[in-house]
């Protein structure tokens, strides 16, 4: 499986990607908002695009389908319940769905509800496996649900589905936030010294260059992962002074993330 991550330098800071097949050069496109630099990206590859998959149905990631598709005649995938809000949706996907690209790359399809209630992350059963993730999960940081989405779904989600998969798994979201969502981890816990060695090296980073990170990474930096750790349940507890001595997971995730929407 061959992975381009396309930094699109607009000012939402999305990452588009292209996942292709080596030996047959097709490629899926996913969330192609920058339809022109993911057509160059692959006409430079030598690869065909063949599939467009969108993650979710926001603009800032449908807003290449047309373009693309014109460019293409690409089939456009997408969350079997999105029809109403993605035109022209050639497949809807449900979860464990199979998404195959040339001969040699599978994707699964897991149904990811919380930034929305439509939201699909795409894994890859591949050697070193990879979670394309959308708007649910960032790399340091969880989605926001201001705009069709619920909190406790993205918590589900959390615990569910992406706790379980494997450490080597590797991350890659809809946008780069990184940094910032390094500042809200070190807010939320002061002596992660993890994230704070994290984020002296990305603060400046390149994002045509950007880090890659694991699960297993994500799990020691992402707060959303870090809901037993006494430090955050402490801090938590400064805002939030009804907050329970013992409190379970979930009531700490949808804390921080209502801590997280006006931070």
């Amino acid at each position: 499986m061959l992975v381009e991550q396309i930094w699109t330098a607009n000012a939402y800071r999305n990452f588009n990607y292209l996942i292709a097949c080596e030996e047959t050069g097709e490629a899926l496109a996913v969330d192609p908002l920058d339809h022109r630099k993911c057509l160059a990206v692959a006409r430079d590859r030598g690869w065909e695009i063949t599939q467009i998959l969108n993650t979710h149905e926001h603009g800032d990631h449908t807003g290449g389908n047309r373009a693309m598709i014109a460019a293409t005649g690409a089939r456009l995938l997408a969350h079997a319940n999105a029809r109403g809000a993605i035109p022209g949706i050639d497949r809807g996907l449900a979860a464990g769905d199979a998404i195959r690209i040339g001969k040699t790359v599978e994707l699964e399809a897991l149904d990811t509800p919380g930034h929305t209630m439509s939201h699909v992350c795409v894994l890859s059963h591949s050697a070193t496996p990879a979670l394309f993730c959308g708007d649910t999960l960032f790399n340091a940081g969880a989605g926001n649900c201001h705009n069709g989405g619920h909190p406790a779904e993205l918590y589900d989600t959390f615990a569910n589905q992406f706790a379980s998969l494997p450490d080597d798994v590797l991350v890659y979201p809809g946008h780069d936030y990184i940094a910032n969502n390094l500042g809200f981890t070190l807010a939320r816990e002061p002596d992660n010294g993890a994230a704070r060695e994290l984020l002296e090296q990305v603060a400046c980073q390149d994002p045509n260059e950007a880090l890659v990170s694991t699960l297993a990474m994500e799990k020691e930096i992402n707060t959303f992962f870090r809901l037993q750790s006494p430090t955050v349940i402490a801090r938590l507890r400064e805002e939030f002074p009804d907050l329970p001595d013992d409190p379970d997971t979930r009531t700490v995730f949808l804390k921080l993330r209502e801590l997280r929407n006006t931070w």
